[in-house]
Parts: C-alpha cells; structure tokens; sequence
C-alpha cells in the first residue's frame, strides 16, 4: 500500500527520493508529495497525479536539500485530495512549520486525540488520521525530536509506520514501527528510511529490519534504535540485493502481461533446486513438526486465500490429513478452537499482509506454535515470525492483480502437501517420482498453455460490453474459478461472481440470460460428466458459455458453446495451468475497455493496514 522513503544526507536528496517513490508505485497509492530541510524551513509539495508530475513540480519549484521523507498515499481516512496527501506538517499556527511527517497504518484513536488536540488550539487541514500524529508531537515537542516520538508513541492506538523531522533539528530523522513495515538503509555519512527495501535499491544494500516497538534516530552517522520500552537495542544489518530488473517493460504492453508470461520462468526458478521431496524443503524443524500435527490451518487474504483453498484438496486427498481455510481478516475476530497439534500457514505474496499477519499472531497467542509460511520475500516479517518457510521465486510482481505470485504460491503448496504424505507415510516413492516429474515439466506445459493468447483476446473483444460474469469449476478448480471472477473484478471493472457448478441451481441460475456470460473450467476429471449437466442448466436458459475444456473432454464448440481447448490434463496440477488463460482473458477484456491494468482503481498491491 502506501510508501515512505526518508534521507539524511551531505548531498541533494531529492533524487533518492523520488526514484523511491517510483519502484514503490507498484503497490498503488492515488497521491503522493515530499518535505525537504531547505534553508531553515520546512518545504514541501503534493500531487493527486503521479510521482513522475511530483517530480516535474519538483523540478518547477527548484526544490532540493538534505533531509526530507517522501509518501505515496492509498486513502483510508479522507479522499484522494492534496490536502490529504502526505507529508502532513504542524506548527503552522505558530509561524512556519515546525514538524514534517509521512505515515504508513491506521490510528484507531485517531478521533479522540482530534478533539483534544483542537481544544488546545490546532487546526486540521485534512480529514487524515495522519495530521492527528504531526500535530501531536509538535504539541509533545521538548527540544528533542527523539524523545518526543518516544512520548507520542505511547498515545497512538493502531498500526503504523513513521518517518519525522523537523526545523529545528537538520540532520535528523527519527522513524517507529508498530505493524507496519518500515526499514532503515545505511550509507557512508547517509542513512535512509523506507517501507520497503526495494525503495532503496542501487542507493545502498545494507539494510536494518524494523520489529514492532522500535524507535529510530537516524542522523548522518549514528543510528540509534529503542524497543518499545526504550531500551537500547541491536537490530542485525542484512545485506540486500533488491531486484530492479522487472521494472523494464520489455516488449510488453502492461506489467500483468510480461508477469504473466514470467510464469514459466517463475515456476521453474521455484522449482530450480529442488531435486527431491523432503521435509527440509520448509526449514530444519520441518520433519519434527510435520510428524506431530494432526491438522492444517491456512490463513491468508484474496488470491491468497484461494492458493489456500486449492491446497486444502491437494492436503486432504493425498496427504490425509484435515485443512480449514480461514479468511485472515476475520479469523482473529471469532471464537474458534485452537489444536496445539496444528499446522498454521500463512500465504503472503509480500510477506507483509497486515490482516495475515495478525491471524498469526492471534494463532499463536492460542498456543497454536507451528508455523508455517508460503511467501515470496524472504526478509519479510511472515518469514521472521514462522518457524518454517518457503520463499517462492516469483520476483518482483508490479501489477497489482496477483499472477506469478498466485502461480508459484501453488507450487510451493503443492510441494507441502507432498512434504506432508511423505512424512505421514501416506504416498509411495513411485507416486512422489511422478508428481516430481510432473512439477518440472510445468513450465512447458504453461508455455503451451500461454500459446492461446490469439483465441483469448477474440473471446476479450465479446466480454468488454458485459457488464456481469459467472465462472464455474468443481471440485479443486472451484477456487481457480474463484480467482478468475476476482482477476476479472480487479482490472476490468466487471461483476464477476464464481460457484461450484452444482450450487447453480440452488440460486444463481437466476441470473443467467442471453446477457449473461458463464466461464466454465473443464478439466477431465472425475466430476466432468456433473459438469457437462450444469453446462446444459445454463445452455437451456439461453446462457452463453465460454468454456475451457482438455483436449480429450469431448466438448466441442455450438450455439452458444465457446470452447477453448487446452493443450493437456495435467491431474492434480491441473489447477495451476487453469489458471493461465483465466489471467489472460481479464488482462485482454481490461485493455479492451481501456481500464488502468496495472494500477486499478481503489486497490493496493501490498495491503498493509487492516
């Protein structure tokens, strides 16, 4: 979600942050500005368009200096405006400005520290929970902005992340973490801060990951952390080689298109050292606590959550053992009964997933301590809070709807699931040989699959005038289907809505007309011939059916039947190659209807607030 890139430093800063501004834009934000220490005073200037006209005003405006923090923005508390974007400054009342600050999170108690803070005199120009912080600490401030953030904290009910300077005091940043990510970068006589370390790449690879509580002090040579009871502490410098290269379009018209066609690549680096099933796959403790869970419990949000829901069948079916599948966002908010012998995994494509996060947490605040992440950031906080981990080789995924990254999460569920019927002794070798084979030769066979292309955008050119969709699957490709009507959501702006094709006669037949298209995932399986009767329930009443079937499941195109055939079955794996032409039928429909592919409208690519 919202960014933040701060600086101290002996040279000009404003290119440091604006181009961290720019490899942040990949997670969404509808404004963005920056504050620099220019000569005494504070300076600042915010636009509602993108960073590139931020950095046009910039140069407009001949701003430049040596401290200053920068933000992209992704409204919570008050609309896109300018005089809601960040960095919000306070003091004003009292002459210039005294405090500059940019905040990742929501405060809570934003709403009673507003009336107390206009009882003593300030005035709010926006309608954030952020300018409640910046007017705060102006009241807090002793002569030491360090201290002070100390004080202020201790009032801020929330999640957020900080970064803070102010006039009186050049040279200086001071920054907090409370469930929000934020990092410091170190330099030579320069020291940065950002919300992720990706802002900081090709300006310094020493990199210091914030734990919740912390308070920071960066000057030009000291870097000074407190936890949250004020004591001083080490935090371990990792060194970190941000990846850049995915920031080049190529010959690619969106970033979803070239991540789409990334996949092959993606799977196979997932894959690329992985020579056997073992339980050391996931960590060295793996082989210990698969031996002693009884029970799975996954937890992740959106796309997440429907890699989740696809693992439950794989889990269930081979390994034998029972998997729940919980929303994160509401898991943490109901009553449930906690199994010590549990098996928790969190599915986070950045890692930082605030509502995942928190499902964690919550689990192991119930005395549920095995834990496990699917994620595709190895230094992210999923990674330092679970016991065991798989880091997925997706790379950088700039688009905001998920593609390589839900693709990869597959793979590394399904080696989980092979992991789990090791240990339990529920699959032979022979079995494992073969789903291994299977898992390498799935890069050909989503190339094969990335081959449709010219008959996908032919179907595009007939769904950009709908303005609903139904997507059907059964059985393991009902949350492929799922992630389909969500894929088509997210980037065309149609309503798309997904069932197991049984549920259609239980209401959503309902909806189907001659206006009504209904994507249908075919697969020969088991459950094909139920299918073809629910493709016939839609056909009967006019519905047209768009319909990706295997080679050998003897559907063929007719009135009102549109087929595209897929290249081969591929089994159990078979949800990861139905998910291929899903993506490429709403990445075509959106450009059909013009939308903003990679930066769709009111949505974020790393949700980090609740």
């Amino acid at each position: 979600m919202c960014g933040i890139v701060g600086a101290v430093a002996q040279r000009d800063i404003t290119p440091v942050l604006v181009e961290g501004l720019k490899r942040l834009e990949y997670r969404g934000y509808d404004s963005c500005g920056v504050a620099l220490h220019i000569d005494g005073q504070l300076r600042r200037t915010r636009s509602t368009q993108r960073v590139a006209e931020l950095e046009m005003q910039i140069r407009e405006d001949h701003l430049s200096g040596y401290t200053g923090i920068a933000h992209t923005r992704w409204a919570t508390h008050g609309a896109p405006a300018t005089h809601n974007a960040h960095p919000h400054f306070s003091g004003q009342d009292k002459g210039e400005p005294r405090i500059a600050l940019v905040h990742n999170g929501i405060i809570e108690n934003h709403d009673e520290l507003r009336e107390e803070l206009k009882a003593l005199g300030y005035t709010f120009e926006s309608q954030t929970d952020t300018e409640v912080i910046a007017h705060l600490i102006d009241h807090l401030y002793n002569g030491d902005l360090f201290e002070t953030l100390q004080q202020a904290v201790q009032r801020l009910t929330g999640a957020y992340a900080l970064a803070i300077f102010c006039r009186d005091e050049p040279h200086r940043i001071v920054g907090a973490r409370q469930g929000s990510p934020l990092i410091v970068g170190l330099g030579h006589n320069e020291n940065f801060l950002a919300s992720d370390a990706l802002a900081l790449a090709g300006t310094t690879d020493q990199i210091i990951y914030l734990e919740d509580g912390d308070v920071i002090d960066l000057q030009l040579s000291k870097v000074w952390i407190v936890d949250a009871s004020g004591k001083p502490v080490e935090r371990k410098v990792h060194t970190v080689h941000a990846h850049t290269g995915a920031a080049e379009l190529g010959p690619y018209r969106h970033y979803m298109q070239k991540e789409i066609f990334e996949q092959p690549r993606a799977v196979g680096d997932t894959l690329q050292d992985i020579d056997s099933i073992t339980p050391e796959l996931f960590g060295n403790e793996a082989y210990r606590i698969f031996n002693d869970i009884d029970n799975v419990l996954i937890l992740a949000c959106g796309t997440s959550s429907y890699a989740g829901m696809t693992a439950k069948y794989w889990i269930e079916s081979i390994a034998k053992i029972p998997v729940n599948v919980e929303i994160a966002s509401e898991y943490r908010y109901r009553d449930s009964v906690p199994n010590p012998k549990t098996l928790v995994v969190t599915i986070s494509q950045s890692g930082e997933t605030a509502d995942t996060l928190a499902a964690l947490k919550h689990a192991r605040s119930l005395g549920m301590e095995n834990t496990l992440t699917i994620c595709n950031v190895q230094t992210s906080a999923m990674v330092r809070e679970c016991k065991l981990n798989f880091i997925t080789r997706a790379g950088v995924e700039i688009g905001v709807a998920s593609t390589k990254a839900f693709t990869t999460q597959l793979v590394g569920l399904f080696l989980l699931t092979l992991a789990l019927a090791q240990v339990k002794g529920r699959i032979s070798e022979e079995k494992e040989a073969d789903y291994l084979k299977q898992l390498r030769h799935l890069p050909t066979a989503i190339s094969a699959v990335l081959a449709l292309e010219p008959q996908i955008m032919a179907w595009a050119d007939r769904f950009a005038s709908k303005e609903n969709a139904l997507f059907l699957g059964r059985g393991m490709h009902y949350p492929i289907a799922l992630e389909g009507a969500l894929k088509l959501k997210e980037i065309s702006y149609i309503h798309a809505e997904a069932y197991p094709a049984g549920e259609l006669k239980h209401g959503p037949l309902a909806l189907v007309t001659e206006h009504m298209p209904v994507v249908t995932i075919a697969p020969k399986d088991e459950l094909l011939e139920k299918l073809k009767s629910n493709m016939q329930e839609v056909r009967a009443r006019g519905g047209e059916l768009y319909v990706f079937a295997d080679n050998d499941s003897r559907i063929v195109n007719s009135e009102g039947m549109h087929v595209i055939r897929m290249p081969e079955h591929y089994g159990k794996l078979s949800p990861i190659l139905h998910t291929i032409p899903l993506q490429l039928l709403s990445y075509h429909t959106a450009c059909v209807r013009g939308t903003d592919v990679d930066k769709p409208r009111n949505l974020a690519k790393s949700v980090t607030v609740e």
